[in-house]
């Protein structure tokens, strides 16, 4: 009995450094960054890195777990303080910007609002962001901000392509809040 509480503990310490690993050489590599570099960040052999995350999707979902709640709680923080359109633009610059920095969230939540599933099945962890958006869109919606047909799928479809070409005009994201101006002149009522 002792032995197994060890090799849970032990477990533990490793998945925790290869989450902390992950995180490290996705943010420098983005998400095809080499799985054996994370593994040895880690230090430990990548059977291991394989036995607590069986696909690059499975340890990209957990690496970025943290921030898509983060950024997901946003939306009600917003939601309480900013008129509904005022809200949503203010989330959809804060999750672009999270695209941006965040290697491999792009990524993910690309094959979450995608019509095929990720390769290596997806676990649903943009689920937050869909909830999250959803309620944003539903308020501006009420509010008369939003085109009646926009639907929340639409919205995160356009942040993903807005933070894309963000990225591909200067790489920070400066251009960011002007595509999301552009995107948003064409969704409201």
């Amino acid at each position: 009995m002792a032995q197994v509480r060890s090799m849970r503990a032990d477990a533990r310490r490793n998945h925790e450094r290869l989450l902390r690993a992950a995180v490290e050489v996705f943010a420098e590599q983005g998400e095809g960054a080499s799985l054996d570099d994370i593994a040895k960040r880690a230090g430990v052999g990548s059977g291991t890195l394989y036995r607590h995350f069986p696909t690059r999707h499975a340890l990209l979902e957990a690496a970025c777990a943290d921030r898509i709640e983060s950024i997901a709680a946003r939306a009600g923080e917003l939601g309480g303080l900013l008129p509904p359109g005022e809200a949503l633009v203010e989330w959809l610059n804060e999750l672009g910007a999270g695209m941006i920095q965040i290697r491999g969230l792009r990524a993910l939540l690309g094959s979450a609002v995608g019509d095929r599933e990720p390769a290596g099945g997806g676990t649903g962890c943009c689920d937050p962001l869909k909830r999250a958006v959803t309620g944003l869109v539903d308020a501006a919606r009420e509010a008369g901000v939003l085109r009646p047909d926009v639907e929340p799928v639409d919205v995160l479809r356009l942040a993903h392509g807005v933070a894309t070409a963000s990225e591909l005009a200067g790489g920070e994201g400066a251009h960011l809040r002007r595509y999301l101006e552009l995107v948003m002149a064409g969704l409201r009522a």
